[in-house]
């Protein structure tokens, strides 16, 4: 994201607005927020590496992403590759749609990019695109009034290439809005930093652009801040959407809004972008708060939760054994299905710097690996966990 300047409101929004009060069903939704699944996204995502648009591991990130939402329960017809192109780069965004109940024909978009130009980017953008997974694991069998779209762009870095093309040829064609849209709700940058205090999100507003959809955008921000005080522990404060992927969705005339972390980290396009430097507990509250705005904004039914879509292979990776932990030599991966014959096992450093990787290998030697701490990656049929290991000498 290219937020160059804060332009940060001095107002805070706070209480309710009108008749905006918390409803209990949504807010047991948001409370399904798991640290555990924020955790381990941020992690998967940081250990893909550079994203840049176009290369191979911007490709497998898109491929990640889409194995997440398979491990929901979504069905791929629920699930379309959006491919576009610019000068002779080739990329694709994600969209994924779940159908409302009374409104089908009408969205609320939630999106953000995953696309990265410096680093890992585990904050800018793997930090919305976890809370975005996490929304669509909590809300896949939850009835909305209106469809959801939950959308991955990629190109944002390099001049919001993936989000122009979608709002420019499939939601608006030859001056003719052809999808009848609610909001757009972006999320950018909200990783936080390690050490910094992050208690805070920013709601963004449109306050340029086109002017006729300002007021709406407004009512709408004040809407998300409200959802933000009821649902997560989060505090709020207004600002300005700026040059992120909800911009082309409002040169089209469409309401936006967005979350924005609010002490910035500045680590962004930087390789200090990595899981080592995010606050994966500050993501969790954005989930939680991202959680209960969705709810508000497709009009969640208030029927007690059904139970919620559980990621499987990730579950069947979280009692992988490693060890010893420390180690000096020798390190042991135990995979919890003996039967599992294709697996990766990759030690990286805090900054996802690779140092080891190995194929169908449960013992590896580690002994030219230098003292200190490591994260040890085991990948098996489209899963991954990750874990802290000490290397001792």
């Amino acid at each position: 994201m290219k937020k160059l300047t804060p332009f940060l409101c001095t107002a805070l929004a706070v209480g309710s607005l009108g008749a905006q009060t918390l409803i209990q069903t949504y807010k047991n939704r948001a409370d399904m927020v798991s640290q555990t699944n924020i955790t381990n996204n941020l992690q998967e995502f940081s250990n893909l590496g550079i994203k840049t648009t176009g290369s191979v591991n911007n490709a497998n990130t898109l491929t990640w992403i889409k194995n997440k939402y398979t491990s929901f329960g979504y069905s791929a017809s629920q699930i379309v590759e959006n491919p576009f192109t610019f000068g002779s780069t080739s990329s694709k965004n994600l969209v994924i749609t779940k159908t409302g109940t009374l409104y089908p024909d009408k969205y609320v978009i939630i999106c953000g990019h995953y696309d990265t130009i410096t680093g890992p980017g585990t904050s800018d953008n793997g930090s919305g695109t976890s809370v975005i997974l996490e929304v669509a694991r909590i809300l896949k069998d939850v009835p909305t009034e209106y469809s959801i779209k939950f959308i991955h762009f990629s190109g944002e870095e390099q001049g919001l290439y993936g989000s122009s093309h979608y709002a420019n040829n499939i939601a608006f064609q030859n001056g003719v809005k052809k999808l009848d849209i609610k909001v757009v709700f972006n999320l950018d940058q909200v990783g936080g930093k390690i050490g910094n205090v992050n208690d805070k999100i920013i709601c963004e507003k449109d306050t340029g652009g086109q002017s006729g959809n300002n007021a709406a955008s407004n009512t709408i921000t004040q809407q998300l801040a409200t959802c933000t005080t009821l649902y997560s522990p989060l505090q709020t404060s207004i600002s300005n959407a700026y040059s992120s992927d909800y911009m082309p969705f409002e040169k089209k005339g469409y309401v936006i809004t967005g979350f924005y972390e609010y002490t910035r980290s500045y680590n962004e396009h930087t390789v200090n972008d990595t899981f080592a430097n995010v606050d994966p507990v500050y993501v969790f509250k954005v989930g939680k708060a991202a959680v209960g705005a969705m709810q508000h904004f497709a009009t969640a039914s208030t029927a007690a939760p059904a139970p919620v879509a559980k990621e499987k292979p990730i579950k069947s990776l979280e009692a992988v054994k490693i060890y010893p932990n420390p180690a000096k030599d020798i390190l042991t991966v135990e995979l919890p299905d003996s039967n599992t014959k294709k697996f990766t096992v990759e030690i990286t450093d805090l900054s996802g710097q690779s140092f080891l990787k190995e194929e169908n290998q449960a013992q590896l030697n580690i002994s030219r690996l230098a003292k200190g701490i490591y994260l040890c990656t085991v990948n098996a049929e489209g899963s991954s966990v990750t874990r802290k290991v000490i290397i001792e000498k």
